[in-house]
């Protein structure tokens, strides 16, 4: 990490940590071999590598929480209960839909919508391997649960105005074997779910079958399009309640899914055992009825949901600093030479987890914010380059003009009005 690849500003800023002994000692940073590269791991430089003034990244976490943990801790019952009920009530209710599941992970939920489509009759290609179209900008279990269920990867190019998937691109690459489509609402921004629609139904014309469409909206708790929450929509909708989301559980996640799908995602999430229709448990026997489909051990517990239930009741404030931030940098920024911003249509409204630009000279401007004290970040690389996916190798043009660009900036509920000025002007004095 600190050797002759070490980014410039971490590279400097490690050098800028030794005395001259020590560098006398040790030589260059980009000399470090051996022994050296641990001293990066003495508390000293750790303490100076993680402490920017304004960070990327914050828990938001209720001061109720600690109470409503402790209540559950002492009350005989911290595995899948009724904390957990209450808190897929609570989210049922906040999103406009009949029901949801809570999962030990946002990946999980990825996860387990993907293996719930290989329970759908289809009339075309293997049914029991086929593929999903879906976009290497997002984190990898986004793919990497793809992978998991057997399916192999289509990679559709982003559209550089938003960091989406480019949906005219995911229009061309359907065939028969396209099991789903899996979008990702970068940074809270949504897909266009209506040309998503209306792309599903080309194909059933074309193939006679419409893929799914699965919508990761693990960077989405609390954005809209058209007037309604994103996973209202639907489509089978995956969030994530990790622990710098929106709204945290600690960790968690959670699965929105069709009324036809519910039981059967039910009975999956917790080894395929029906916990509430046994008779067994009334007489007193844990042992379960017959399984007749394996299932897999996803489920939330009640510590987990109780934090969630904490946290909900201040994570629609906290979405809504993110976007009084994000509004300040679209007006602040505007205009500044050698910086794009990304695009804003009036029928959605984004979340706002993550603000992304698109810079030149990214390695200047980076330095330029690290001397600053200001944490900026890509936050995930794309996903194609790895070499586990190599046979999925496929010409990304739009990525490949927006990689070396993008990063993203503070906008948090912890960024505080003087704070986002700081950020403005300094991006506004150049790199």
């Amino acid at each position: 990490m600190v050797g002759k690849r070490c980014p410039v500003a971490i590279r400097g800023h490690l050098e800028g940590t030794f005395g001259e002994n020590d560098r006398g000692r040790m030589g260059t940073v980009a000399g470090w071999t051996g022994w050296q590269m641990r001293v990066v791991e003495s508390a000293r430089v750790r303490e100076r590598l993680r402490a920017p003034t304004i960070p990327m990244f914050k828990v938001a976490m209720s001061s109720a929480a600690p109470a409503e943990v402790e209540r559950v801790l002492t009350s005989g019952w911290v595995g899948q209960g009724p904390e957990v009920a209450e808190f897929e009530r609570a989210l049922a209710e906040r999103i406009g839909v009949p029901h949801v599941l809570t999962l030990n992970s946002g990946t999980s939920g990825l996860y387990l919508a993907l293996h719930m489509l290989k329970g759908r009759a289809s009339n075309r290609g293997d049914p029991a391997r086929g593929e999903v179209i879906t976009t290497p900008l997002t984190c990898v279990a986004t793919n990497w649960s793809i992978l998991q269920c057997g399916f192999d990867i289509r990679w559709a190019d982003v559209n550089p105005a938003t960091m989406n998937i480019d949906l005219d691109d995911v229009e061309r690459k359907i065939t028969p074997r396209t099991r789903a489509i899996m979008v990702v609402h970068w940074g809270g921004y949504p897909v266009d779910l209506n040309r998503l629609r209306e792309i599903q139904h080309a194909s059933t014309a074309l193939h006679g079958v419409a893929p799914a469409v699965i919508e990761d909206c693990a960077h989405a708790w609390g954005s809209t399009y058209r007037g309604r929450p994103i996973g209202a929509h639907g489509n089978t909708a995956v969030f994530s309640f990790q622990a710098v989301k929106h709204l945290t559980c600690g960790d968690g996640g959670l699965l929105v899914l069709s009324d036809t799908e519910y039981e059967r995602a039910k009975l999956l999430r917790w080894y395929g055992v029906d916990r509430e229709g046994r008779d067994c448990y009334r007489c007193g026997d844990r042992c379960e009825d017959d399984i007749p489909e394996f299932g897999f051990k996803l489920h939330m517990n009640d510590i987990n949901a109780a934090i969630g239930l904490a946290n909900l009741e201040t994570a629609d404030a906290n979405v809504r600093r993110h976007r009084e931030n994000a509004a300040f940098y679209d007006e602040a920024l505007a205009g500044v030479p050698s910086l794009r911003l990304t695009a804003r249509e009036p029928d959605r409204e984004s979340s706002c987890w993550l603000y992304t630009i698109c810079v030149d000279n990214r390695v200047g401007f980076v330095q330029r914010m690290f001397d600053a004290g200001i944490e900026v970040s890509r936050v995930h690389e794309r996903n194609d380059v790895h070499s586990c996916v190599s046979a999925y190798a496929v010409h990304l043009p739009q990525l490949d003009r927006v990689i070396d660009k993008m990063i993203c900036i503070p906008v948090g509920w912890w960024v505080t009005d003087a704070q986002r000025e700081r950020i403005a002007s300094t991006i506004r004095a150049g790199w």
